[in-house]
């Protein structure tokens, strides 16, 4: 691997995300959109209902904003490529499958730790809500894992991509929440019934939001044993994904999608 190279594919997306409004609108108006309607929908529970349940459900909307965005970066990248009849010249150039997945990767988690950061500071500024209170540690803790976890989804639908072209690029969008029920985003694993209960822990985001939830409700309080179990299935998930990958990529170029994909 090259670090220029990364840097290449890196710089690009620099400049897509800066001079298109489709990729603005779909990372950044889109969260402010979501987090302002939470926000309220927050202020409303806390006078209507329960305060706990309020604020678990804005937390896990600012958290699942970062699987969100990592993994629209990974998938929605290579469609970028394809549309702009791009994709072709990037292979034949030096650049390798490993290091155009490694630029993808990066550029996905730092859009998301920028969108987290923004609509933090506007749950805070806005509606009193202090995401930060759970702790920098904990902070960090819930990033990594759930980026992991947004890469391991991104490089499913992008080998997928590669593989079968544009016919499934709804999955750039969508696939990821699918998981957001499962992963019991905006309440307790307990209210799913039991047989959901039981599939909810094959997905490493639901340790993270349990934890997350725990943590908000005791500040300073580090669930290591939550967040232990999701890294492992995040790492498990992550190895898969790649190898995954790497086989769709070769199927691509052995059966001539990857040609017909800017067909």
């Amino acid at each position: 691997m090259r670090l220029y190279r990364i840097l290449a594919i890196l710089t690009e997306e620099f400049y897509i995300t800066k001079r298109s409004f489709e990729v603005m609108m779909d990372l950044f108006f889109f969260a402010f959109v979501t987090v302002i309607t939470f926000g309220f929908t927050t202020l409303y529970f806390l006078r209507e209902s329960n305060q706990a349940f309020a604020y678990h459900l804005f937390l896990g909307l600012l958290l699942w904003e970062i699987i969100r965005v990592a993994q629209y970066t990974l998938s929605v990248g290579v469609l970028w490529e394809v549309w702009s009849r791009n994709l072709t010249n990037i292979f034949i150039s030096p650049m390798s499958a490993k290091e155009y997945i490694a630029a993808e990767m990066f550029s996905g988690a730092l859009k998301s730790l920028v969108v987290f950061i923004t609509i933090s500071l506007i749950a805070l500024m806005f509606f009193g809500f202090n995401v930060y209170q759970v702790g920098l540690i904990n902070i960090v803790l819930f990033f990594i894992n759930l980026i992991l976890f947004s890469w391991f989804t991104g490089i499913i639908i992008l080998g997928l991509i590669f593989r079968y072209g544009t016919r499934i690029q709804a999955l750039a969008w969508g696939f990821v929440f699918l998981f957001q029920p499962l992963t019991a985003a905006f309440f307790p694993v307990k209210i799913l019934p039991k047989v959901l209960q039981n599939i909810a822990y094959f997905f490493p985001p639901t340790y993270v939001f349990e934890a997350a939830r725990a943590s908000f409700s005791n500040p300073g309080i580090i669930e290591w044993n939550l967040i232990g179990s999701a890294f492992l299935e995040n790492i498990a998930y992550l190895v898969f994904s790649l190898l995954f990958f790497n086989v769709m990529f070769k199927k691509s170029k052995e059966t001539g999608q990857f040609v017909k994909n800017e067909g």
